[in-house]
């Protein structure tokens, strides 16, 4: 999968989501800074989400009163109106994602949503763990021919497979993201094996994990089953007003996970086991080479009580211990003297050849 100039698979680096959402409170000054913020901490994508509130739900749901210290409106619909942003906002952030470098997207909600941000020519769409049963909505931004990335939470695993083969055979550009829709999730339901799970069952999706627990420790665990994308929810303060904050990174818990995701990427390897320059010098200081126990003469042969371990290393390794003795000395040596193979006759075997 590839968003905007960045690819995404096992070759590359997590790529990392910053989920804004509505954390910015209806503010796009606080908006900007959150986009400037979660670049500064190494995210490679800022992500809000997009609603058509009147559209979206119904009139009941619309009205229905909305008292609690996380409003910012006397109704439910008054709250979502607050904090949604428009066609203006939109464009301004797009275009500052674009100087800062940053990739900018959103979740698309509903059918017009997805027409909005179509017209704004977003690189990539979100569909939320609510619409992973959507199949309309699924098949509609699949059509658009970008990258869709999915969250599964609250599914079983025919949900992610109809929406897999729904989304397929129009769009293969897809990543999958393991998600539990707890808000925060606990731990101990995060769920992270069935991200294999997902990698053998949907071997054409890139998969991800989006990450509502407290901490930023799952993500690298999540990377190291397999997740090639990381959502995680930004904030400036986690004590602000709104439902999300208190389960969001703010900036310096989003620079630690990118740094480890970072780390963890660069300490996989290719599997290959190799010495490095850096281990030589502490491997000799470490090691253990075979010495000499006690005094010998030359002409002796060399017996199990003639020969100690000792460091450093650097000399016959102990591996070589049956191949040295019973052979022969050639000169005198002395206590604690680096046993090598110059000072020792050659086998019977190789004498014989010879």
């Amino acid at each position: 999968m590839k968003i905007g100039s960045r690819e995404i698979g096992d070759h590359t680096p997590c790529y990392v989501i910053a989920e804004i959402g509505h954390n910015h409170q209806g503010n796009l000054t606080k908006a900007r800074e959150l986009f400037r913020e979660a670049k500064a901490a190494g995210a490679h994508a800022v992500k809000l989400q997009k609603r058509d509130n009147r559209g979206l739900y119904t009139r009941a749901a619309y009205e229905k009163p909305y008292d609690n210290e996380n409003s910012f409106g006397a109704t439910y619909g008054e709250h979502r109106e607050f904090l949604e942003f428009g066609q203006h906002e939109y464009t301004e952030l797009r275009d500052y994602a674009a100087e800062l470098g940053v990739d900018f997207f959103s979740t698309a909600f509903d059918l017009r949503s997805a027409e909005f941000l179509d017209r704004l020519d977003v690189p990539a769409y979100k569909i939320a763990s609510g619409d992973l049963k959507s199949t309309p909505l699924l098949k509609h931004v699949a059509r658009y021919g970008k990258p869709i990335i999915i969250s599964t939470g609250g599914a079983t695993i025919d949900d992610v497979q109809r929406a897999y083969d729904a989304i397929m055979p129009l769009n293969p550009q897809l990543a999958i993201l393991q998600c539990t829709a707890g808000y925060p999730a606990a731990f101990e339901e995060l769920d992270l094996r069935v991200i294999e799970t997902f990698r053998h069952r949907f071997p054409g999706a890139v998969v991800g994990f989006s990450s509502h627990d407290n901490g930023i420790s799952m993500p690298v665990a999540a990377y190291m089953l397999g997740a090639r994308i990381v959502e995680k929810h930004f904030t400036l303060n986690r004590a602000m007003k709104g439902t999300d904050h208190a389960f969001s990174l703010e900036p310096v818990g989003m620079r630690k996970l990118v740094r480890d995701l970072e780390r963890t990427h660069k300490a996989m390897g290719n599997g290959v086991k190799k010495i490095y320059e850096s281990e030589r010098a502490p491997i000799v200081k470490m090691g253990k080479s075979l010495v000499v126990a006690r005094d010998l003469p030359s002409g002796h042969i060399i017996g199990p009580q003639d020969i100690v371990m000792k460091s450093p290393g650097g000399g016959i390794p102990p591996y070589e211990l049956d191949n040295v003795l019973g052979r022969v000395t050639l000169k005198p040596l002395y206590t604690d003297d680096f046993l090598s193979f110059e000072v020792l006759s050659k086998p019977d075997a190789e004498l014989a050849r010879s």
